[in-house]
């Protein structure tokens, strides 16, 4: 079997052997889970290049589907523990590491689960997240691995493009929202490349992005709670048309409530949430309190 796009035999998967592997599992590929395989050897090594992945590292990997970075993340990390909700795919993945990496297999560990539900791995502590995640569950499962495992450092995750977008927007961007603001409560979060659609199969109708997630070296510096800084920013983009003011009356008890919460955290009343920082966020939680007595 040879490798996609090269002409040297290896342990990764190409078109050819995604197709085989998907037909002698009876696998078909649906728009319900999001399940789009990656079938170019390429681009996975690209991915684990732009990771940073280390010898050292031990990587969590979501949705590993048939195992095409899986292998990749194989060759080049300590370990690897992949998390799979399908039956089928979670059934086979270990056999099929066998099969190509043997040498490697007593690195690779499998968790047959929802990734939302995850809330231990096996073995020794994950350092890194790489994934190829569905769009429609992208955002809540990367939050969730984020907050559940505080030793994750550098992630990068594949996502349709728009939802890259939204993850690495800045204030003031029209595109910034709420996955903006809580990715960036964990990390320093960046846009780290495009991926076209002729490298999955099926070729999705999007194109996919890939985002950076780096963890800050401190938490934010705030008195407030995780919760109390992401009640205020669901409040706030819950109607983003509004004024902060009109916008967190609810949250915070009253429009003068929120009013003088945002005047203690220095905030304009007038402003959108849009224009905000988390640091900016977080010092209106602070406030809530004292501007509600």
């Amino acid at each position: 079997m040879t490798n996609s796009s090269t002409d040297e035999p290896g342990p990764l998967l190409g078109p050819a052997d995604i197709r085989e592997l998907a037909a002698t599992l009876g696998v078909r590929p649906t728009k319900q889970k999001g399940q789009n395989f990656v079938i170019d050897a390429n681009t996975v090594r690209r991915i684990v290049r732009t990771a940073e992945v280390r010898p050292d590292d031990v990587v969590v990997e979501v949705g590993p589907g048939l195992g095409s970075l899986t292998l990749a993340l194989l060759e080049t990390a300590d370990r690897v523990t992949a998390v799979e909700i399908d039956d089928v795919l979670a059934a086979a993945l270990p056999a099929t590491v066998q099969a190509r990496l043997p040498e490697r297999a007593d690195r690779f560990a499998l968790v047959h689960s929802d990734a939302m539900k995850v809330t231990e791995l096996p073995g020794p502590a994950p350092t890194a997240l790489v994934a190829n995640l569905p769009y429609n569950v992208a955002v809540p499962v990367l939050l969730h691995m984020m907050a559940t495992f505080p030793t994750i450092e550098r992630t990068l995750v594949m996502v349709q493009s728009e939802v890259a977008d939204r993850l690495a927007a800045r204030p003031g961007n029209k595109v910034y929202g709420v996955p903006s603001v809580k990715a960036n409560w964990y990390a320093e979060v960046k846009r780290a490349g495009a991926i076209g659609r002729n490298v999955f199969w099926p070729a999705p109708n999007v194109d996919s992005g890939l985002v950076s997630l780096v963890r800050r070296d401190k938490p934010l510096d705030t008195t407030a709670s995780r919760d109390e800084v992401f009640a205020a920013v669901d409040a706030a983009f819950a109607q983003r048309r509004k004024t902060l003011r009109s916008a967190l009356a609810g949250w915070a008890g009253s429009a003068a409530a929120a009013e003088a919460a945002l005047v203690a955290a220095g905030v304009s009343p007038q402003a959108r949430g849009e224009a905000l920082t988390v640091e900016e966020f977080a010092r209106i939680a602070e406030h809530k309190e004292a501007a509600a007595q």
